[in-house]
């Protein structure tokens, strides 16, 4: 009989997998092909912009037309040859900034290619947040898991490496940007520094985004890539002051140039529009705007060094945590087009920026105390005192300064002095006398107990104490030669005969006088007797009831009952007669009946009698049925394998014997109860059950039958 599934999409596959109309059932883990090819339009995968065509994966271009291979450009125009985009790189360095939310860059409309990224990792938190205030990434104090985040028109993509790496959270996105958005820090501790970078088209304003610290002045650096000649600067500064009072923000205008390489203008700001004061603090601050030149358009020729470029993308770690360290800057091949970093064997053709070294941590580090090492104990043993030197130091410019003890009042300063003991004063001690010597005679050894103890009496281990002066411990001893003779345990209590004449018995053996058995011809005189006769006197015929094993249980599961053989035997000397009943009737008869429980209810393995063996001698085979049945009688296969009787055994392998001398015969009915009380042994009975006690004695030399 078929069976019905619910079936879902499976669309982890890949290469020409990708137009094929593959379902999965739901809670299975196999899919199913339905049909070869879907239907012309529907996307390769969910993520991508390929779609199928008879069964083919195809790549539209940027403006939706199979086979027109446009592409978008940097600054996202659909065709575009990159020479309207302006890279807008920047790098937010200011590091004494207080704990909470400041905005540090506000990314305009229009921004594509819009990369994000701490230096290296830090406690701090990147966030993002609309124009009018709506918070899309770690908003409200609450920190948001990394993802795919929709603002603005594009996804951003929120990266936060684990603990086991160095780089710091990242956002990127492909963009544009249909409205502004803002660029939070979460800070909580020193900023490593953010670096960030897009793409603009040149129709769009140049101060379309701006560096926002909202409660500090201004601070870090921004690079715009402007148009320009190639007669212009390769690099050119611009600094705008900012006073305190009447003041307002600057938007950026056009670069400005002093037409030298590497000149530096003031630009004054213009005046407030109003009276209102900005919070800024007293004082002029200078900001570096640095403008390269434009971007080169895409490469007509062979040689590849416009494909691709030198990019800062942030330091080194700086070398000191406080005192004054040093950090280098890091460059990385980029490509152009995809604005990802390549190997730097693409920018062979260009020159490598020089690596720039910086100074960083320049504060002084804390005073600390300096504890020098512990001088050798005043006393070789027992309790002595040793001491150390202990300096405040204080770190700055690489250099440890011994400073005044003041400075370090807030710390806990370590002891210049501690008891010590290289090692306890001891000596031996011996705690008990020789113990007696290990043998009866000749030679054996004996031990004492020696201990180390302190000039206390306290014990310690031994190695507090001198090895080389330590007592004895076991020494050898002679207790004199060693005799051998005859040694004999006492006769056994008990008569071998109940009646008549028995036997009794003891141990005689030959030993040394240290115990050590030895051969008995090495024994001096004759061996005492073993054995002697005993009486166990007149014998009287007694009556007894004799009775058999119990059978098995009638009822393997429940109540059932057990029986079993009760004869009256009378037994005069070492002679046994079965008798009449009424010979026992003064004694309690046993009983015959019993009730008994069967124990296994569970299904369970049950055989039939074994079948009679294929020959009397010399080896047959016994067979018989086994069958595993339910307490109800069924069958079943719920009995377990190992514990399966055996079906086929070997029987009657003993050698043929000579035929039975016609004249053995029973003269006895209950000759199988004779056998069974081991009445054979006696002549009466051997004789009156002659067969039976044959066939007995037969079945004992050959061993049981299997």
């Amino acid at each position: 009989m078929g069976r019905f599934y619910q079936w879902e999409p499976f669309t982890d596959v890949r290469g020409s997998q990708r137009c094929e109309l593959n379902c999965r059932p739901i809670g299975h883990r196999f899919y199913v092909r339905h049909t070869e090819k879907v239907r012309d339009g529907i996307p390769c995968e969910a993520s991508s912009q390929d779609i199928c065509v008879a069964g083919q994966c195809l790549t539209p271009g940027c403006d939706g037309i199979l086979g027109s291979n446009r592409t978008l450009d940097s600054c996202g125009i659909c065709g575009g040859d990159h020479t309207t985009c302006k890279l807008v790189v920047g790098n937010f360095s200011e590091t004494d900034v207080p704990i909470g939310y400041h905005r540090i860059l506000e990314i305009p409309a229009g921004a594509t290619r819009i990369h994000i990224r701490e230096m290296t990792r830090s406690p701090n938190y990147l966030a993002l947040r609309s124009h009018n205030g709506k918070s899309i990434i770690n908003g409200n104090w609450a920190v948001n898991p990394p993802g795919r985040y929709e603002a603005a028109g594009t996804v951003f993509v929120y990266s936060r490496p684990g603990n086991d790496r160095q780089e710091g959270e990242s956002l990127m996105a492909d963009g544009p940007t249909v409205e502004p958005i803002d660029v939070y820090m979460i800070f909580q501790q020193d900023n490593p520094g953010v670096s960030y970078q897009f793409f603009l088209s040149s129709a769009l304003p140049e101060d379309s985004h701006r560096e926002q610290p909202p409660s500090r002045p201004e601070f870090g650096a921004l690079t715009l890539v402007s148009p320009g000649s190639p007669a212009e600067s390769p690099l050119s500064h611009i600094v705008r002051p900012a006073s305190a009072e009447g003041r307002h923000r600057i938007p950026a205008g056009p670069p400005v140039s002093s037409g030298q390489s590497g000149r530096t203008r003031a630009v004054a700001p213009p005046p407030p529009a109003s009276g209102g004061h900005s919070g800024r603090s007293p004082g002029t601050l200078q900001r570096h705007v640095r403008v390269p030149p434009l971007l080169p358009p895409p490469p007509h020729h062979s040689e590849g060094s416009h494909d691709y470029y030198w990019r800062r993308i942030g330091n080194t770690a700086c070398s000191a945590t406080c005192g004054k360290g040093f950090w280098q800057s890091v460059y990385r091949c980029i490509s152009w087009a995809s604005q990802e970093e390549v190997g730097e064997e693409h920018c062979h053709l260009i020159p490598k920026p020089i690596v720039q070294e910086e100074v960083c941590n320049t504060e002084p580090c804390p005073a600390y105390w300096d504890a020098g090492d512990w001088s050798a104990c005043s006393k070789s043993c027992g309790l002595g005192t040793q001491h150390r030197q202990v300096l405040c130091r204080q770190i700055y410019a690489n250099r440890s300064t011994v400073v005044h003890p003041q400075r370090c009042g807030h710390l806990e300063k370590p002891n210049a002095t501690q008891a010590c003991q290289v090692q306890v004063c001891s000596h031996w001690e011996i705690h008990a006398n020789w113990s007696s010597c290990s043998v009866l005679c000749g030679t054996g050894h004996r031990t004492r107990h020696v201990r180390c103890v302190s000039n206390e009496g306290a014990v310690l281990r031994d190695s507090d104490c001198p090895s080389n002066n330590r007592p004895e411990t076991s020494e050898a001893c002679d207790v004199g030669p060693c005799v051998r003779t005859w040694f004999y345990s006492d006769w056994s209590n008990t008569c071998s005969a109940e009646c008549g004449t028995g036997i009794q018995r003891r141990s005689v053996v030959c030993l040394s006088s240290d115990a050590d058995g030895e051969a008995e011809e090495n024994c001096a005189g004759a061996k005492p007797a073993e054995m002697r006769a005993c009486s166990g006197g007149p014998c009287r015929r007694v009556a007894r009831w004799y009775s058999g094993p119990w059978s098995t249980c009638s009822s393997d599961c429940g109540t059932g009952t057990q029986r079993r053989d009760v004869i009256c035997v009378s037994k005069l000397g070492t002679e046994f007669n079965v008798t009449e009943a009424s010979e026992c009737a003064h004694l309690e008869k046993p009983p015959s009946l019993q009730p008994c429980a069967g124990t296994s209810c569970k299904a369970r393995w049950f055989s039939t009698a074994w079948s009679a063996c294929s020959r009397s001698c010399v080896g047959g085979v016994q067979v018989r049925e086994v069958q595993c049945l339910t307490p109800n009688r069924t069958l079943t296969h719920l009995c377990p394998p190992d514990l399966k009787p055996a079906q086929k055994r070997p029987c009657n392998t003993q050698p043929c014997l000579p035929e039975l001398d016609e004249n053995c015969q029973d003269k006895y009915p209950n000759c199988p109860v004779i056998v069974q009380a081991r009445l054979c042994a006696y002549s009466y009975y051997k004789a009156l059950c002659c067969a039976s006690c044959t066939h007995a004695l037969q079945r004992r030399h050959a061993g049981p039958s299997r």
